[in-house]
């Protein structure tokens, strides 16, 4: 098939550990992969490691905290590429603190990064896809919005309100061809992970997963792929849960 006729996938933080194994899946299922990034160091790393893996993914630079700059962004892409199908908001980061020394800096941009950029992304995207009848947006949110975690006031409220977010969108454009859902992993190999102390890591988070590991990136893209299948139609305003058992409710 063309590339130009593939359904087109928006993976926003495409170049972490878990936009990568997304990206990865979803060119696999046969969708044309946009990846966003913040970084152009990285970016370039990152496309050189995927072109040794014989693939090559449009990438677009762009904060996605910034609502002006994510509209530039999704106007570019849907010129050069096409109408975004399916948007994959993956882009996130921690700065942890206790929260009574916590700077209003840090929650301002945990916030900005993790939750207005839900919004910014979907606003831009929503009414083309509800033009068109058809749409899958998969947010990704986390274990610690529903269980909370010491230290992540600010990571912890931007994750919940992921998913309240995923619930209201869910409804509102049902009727329309659009499923929106959120997946909450618990802790997944990624270098987010990996910069936790390994003493924390190994003797305080492991022990509290009953399977007694930590996730693998490949097993979140996985459901990632399901949920933008059009398989996956009758699903919407969903959270899945995929943490080892750690958080069971």
């Amino acid at each position: 098939m063309d590339q130009q006729n593939l359904p087109v996938a928006l993976v926003t933080g495409a170049t972490g550990g878990l936009g990568t194994a997304i990206c990865r899946r979803l060119a696999q299922d046969g969708h044309h992969v946009v990846a966003n990034y913040r970084n152009p160091e990285k970016a370039a790393q990152w496309r050189a490691q995927m072109q040794a893996e014989g693939l090559q993914f449009a990438m677009y630079q762009g904060d996605v905290s910034d609502f002006e700059a994510v509209g530039q962004m999704m106007a570019l892409i849907e010129a050069e590429v096409g109408p975004i199908d399916i948007l994959v908001n993956n882009a996130g980061i921690t700065l942890d603190g206790q929260f009574r020394k916590m700077t209003y800096d840090r929650w301002d941009q945990v916030i900005r990064t993790n939750l207005y950029s839900v919004f910014n992304t979907c606003r831009h995207l929503v009414n083309g896809m509800i033009e068109r009848g058809y749409g899958r947006i998969i947010n990704i949110s986390s274990v610690n919005a529903q269980k909370g975690q010491f230290g992540e006031a600010n990571y912890a409220a931007a994750k919940a309100g992921v998913h309240g977010f995923t619930k209201t969108l869910a409804l509102e454009v049902a009727k329309k061809g659009i499923t929106v859902n959120t997946i909450s992993p618990g802790y997944i190999l990624t270098d987010m992970v990996l910069a936790i102390p390994e003493d924390i890591r190994v003797n305080r988070i492991l022990p509290e997963i009953p399977v007694g590991r930590f996730g693998g990136t490949e097993e979140i893209a996985h459901l990632v792929s399901f949920l933008a299948s059009r398989q996956a139609s009758f699903i919407t305003g969903a959270n899945y849960d995929i943490n080892g058992g750690q958080h069971m409710y």
